[in-house]
């Protein structure tokens, strides 16, 4: 099951498919309250939620433009070099590490899928990465590994477009991971009973302008979701709507020889099996 959330002719509202088209309601009149962060926090069975949605009118999705499925998330935390072969072409140590590099991304970051990724005037390396993103349903803290799954509400697909030259003129990423506008998140969250425990086996893959540049297997993360989760929760309590990117898999800008940032015209299409693709143009941030 998939929830779809949307403004349409200034209302938002929240829509959901089984596999087909999608259905659902206007809400509100306005953009300011994220829904499906509500109903998350709420306690609300989402599947429940869902299955009355499919009874509403079909939703035209040209007709609607895309929000991120969760707007203003408490936390957003990510995981760094969790693939081998990204460490290894970043020329990171190739041992597999003991803990997992993490950092934070801000919520004012997040674009929504078919919105505009902006890059900034201050850099011209902007790279793409095709990122699981795993949104918290229950509020826990140090969790097992083994009831980890339990606390996900669903999961999505992150662009963690990431500015190289501010990435790595610290020890510290907070600079490069967070120009606003470069945090493409969406185009649904899929409900977590939907896809296989912690998406393992999926396909998770990456194209700019059509061209095929990340191709992995979820199989390949060097800390699973359940690990992620266990780890995090050492350290901080998960609430409801907390994101979590999981990495991002070989083939970024960076490594290439020549380098392939994304530019003004530019479109990165991410995408994993079972959940869609997620798609972003680029434009200058004029601002």
């Amino acid at each position: 099951m998939k929830l779809l959330t949307f403004v349409k002719d200034g209302q938002q509202g929240l829509a959901a498919s089984d596999g087909g088209d999608f259905h659902g309601l206007i809400n509100m009149k306005t953009t300011s309250t994220d829904l499906l962060l509500q109903l998350v926090t709420s306690g609300e069975s989402l599947s429940k939620v869902a299955t009355r949605l499919l009874s509403e009118p079909k939703l035209i999705l040209d007709e609607v433009t895309y929000l991120p499925p969760i707007q203003k998330p408490s936390k957003i935390l990510c995981v760094g070099f969790n693939y081998a072969e990204h460490a290894s072409e970043l020329e990171q140590d190739k041992k597999k590490p003991d803990y997992p590099e993490l950092f934070t991304r801000f919520a004012t970051t997040l674009i929504a899928h078919r919105d505009t990724i902006r890059k900034p005037r201050e850099s011209e390396q902007l790279d793409y990465e095709v990122e699981l993103a795993v949104v918290i349903g229950k509020r826990t803290r140090r969790v097992s590994e083994l009831d980890a799954l339990n606390y996900i509400a669903g999961y999505t697909i992150a662009n963690d477009a990431t500015l190289r030259d501010y990435q790595f003129r610290t020890s510290q990423w907070t600079a490069g991971k967070n120009f606003d506008s470069t945090g493409a998140l969406g185009p649904v969250l899929v409900l977590r009973e939907a896809l296989p425990p912690g998406c393992r086996g999926l396909k998770i893959e990456g194209r700019l302008n059509g061209k095929t540049m990340q191709s992995s297997s979820l199989d390949k993360l060097i800390f699973d979701v359940p690990k992620i989760i266990s780890i995090i929760s050492e350290f901080t309590t998960l609430e409801p709507g907390d994101v979590i990117m999981t990495g991002t898999p070989s083939g970024v800008g960076m490594s290439r020889d020549p380098k392939v940032f994304m530019q003004a015209g530019d479109t990165y299409e991410a995408e994993i099996e079972g959940i869609g693709v997620l798609t972003n143009s680029v434009i200058d941030d004029l601002l």
